[in-house]
C-alpha cells in the first residue's frame, strides 16, 4: 500500500484517483471546491484543503493540472515540497516544458524528494481501463521504486531517459498526432472532390494501410471537425508548448507545422 497524496483530481485526475483507491493505495486529494470534495470521498480518498495536507506523511505526491504555469506555481511556489518526507516522489503528469521538469527537479532536491517527469497519452476512457501511457523521465531507480503505484492506471509506462525527455517524448507525440489530424482533414478535402462522403470515408479508411491512432479516433466521432472540437482546448494548448519550446531552443517544425496548421486553424 502506497500513501499518494493527489493534485489536480479533475477530467483526467478523478479516473487516476478511484483506479488508485481501488488498487488498495490510501488517497488524499487537494479539494478547493465542493464538487471535488464530494468526488473524492466518493471514490474512497480523503479530502485536503490544503497542500501541506496532501503532501505530509506520503510516498508519492502526484501533479495532475491543466497548464504548465500551474505546476511552477505548485512546485515552485507553494509548500507542497516542503511538506512532503524525504525520501519521497513527485510525478508530474501535465504536459509542459522539459525546463519546468528540470527546475522543480533541482527545487525538490533540498527537502530531499525526487522528480520524474511523467506526461500522459490518453483519455479518462484509457485511465478506466488501466492502459493510460506514460513517458518517463528522470532517474531509472525511483521509477521502478514507484512503477507498481502508477500501474494502477497505467499501461505501458516507457522509461524515455533524464528529467525532462518525459515532457520532449510527449510534445514530439503531439506535434505528430495534431499534424495527423491535419493530413486527414486534407484527406476528407481529397475525398470531397473525388466525390466521397466523409462518413463512408472515414467508416473504411481503419481497414487500410493509412490507419493510424488519429484515425480510429475521428472515425469514431464520424468527423475531423468534431474530433478536432473534442481535443482542440487540450491539442492546441500543447503544440503551443511544442512551438514554444522549439523556439527557445533554434528548431523548426518543418512540414508538421503546415499540418497542425491544418488541423487546427483556429486555435495555434
Amino acid at each position: 500500500m502506497t500513501r499518494v497524496g493527489f493534485i489536480g483530481a479533475g477530467r483526467m485526475g478523478g479516473p487516476m484517483v478511484s483506479r488508485l483507491v481501488e488498487a488498495g493505495h490510501e488517497v488524499r486529494g487537494l479539494a478547493r471546491s465542493a464538487a471535488t470534495k464530494t468526488a473524492l470521498e466518493a471514490s474512497g480518498a480523503q479530502a485536503m484543503s490544503t497542500f501541506a495536507e496532501v503532501g505530509g506523511d506520503t510516498d508519492l505526491v502526484i501533479i495532475c493540472v491543466f497548464t504548465d504555469e500551474q505546476v511552477r506555481e505548485i512546485c515552485l511556489g507553494s509548500d507542497l515540497l516542503a511538506s512532503m518526507p524525504r525520501g519521497s516522489t513527485l510525478v508530474l503528469h501535465t504536459t509542459g516544458s522539459p525546463r519546468t521538469a528540470e527546475a522543480v527537479t533541482e527545487h525538490a532536491a533540498q527537502f530531499g524528494v525526487a522528480v520524474v517527469d511523467s506526461p500522459v497519452s490518453g483519455g479518462p476512457h484509457d485511465i478506466a481501463a488501466g492502459r493510460l501511457t506514460l513517458f518517463v523521465g528522470g532517474d531509472a531507480n525511483t521509477l521502478a521504486r514507484i512503477q507498481p503505484t502508477l500501474e494502477s492506471y497505467a499501461d505501458p509506462v516507457l522509461y524515455v531517459g533524464p528529467t525532462g525527455n518525459g515532457q520532449r517524448v510527449k510534445l514530439v507525440n503531439n506535434a505528430l498526432f495534431a499534424a495527423q489530424i491535419g493530413l486527414l482533414t486534407e484527406a476528407v478535402a481529397l475525398g470531397t472532390q473525388l466525390g466521397i462522403d466523409e462518413g463512408d470515408l472515414l467508416a473504411a479508411l481503419p481497414y487500410g494501410s493509412s490507419n493510424s491512432r488519429a484515425l480510429t479516433s475521428v472515425s469514431a466521432k464520424g468527423s475531423v471537425s468534431a474530433f478536432a472540437d473534442s481535443v482542440g482546448d487540450f491539442l492546441s494548448k500543447d503544440v503551443g508548448v511544442v512551438r514554444k519550446i522549439v523556439t527557445e531552443l533554434d528548431g523548426n517544425l518543418g512540414l508538421l507545422d503546415d499540418a497542425v496548421n491544418a488541423a487546427l486553424p483556429n486555435r495555434v
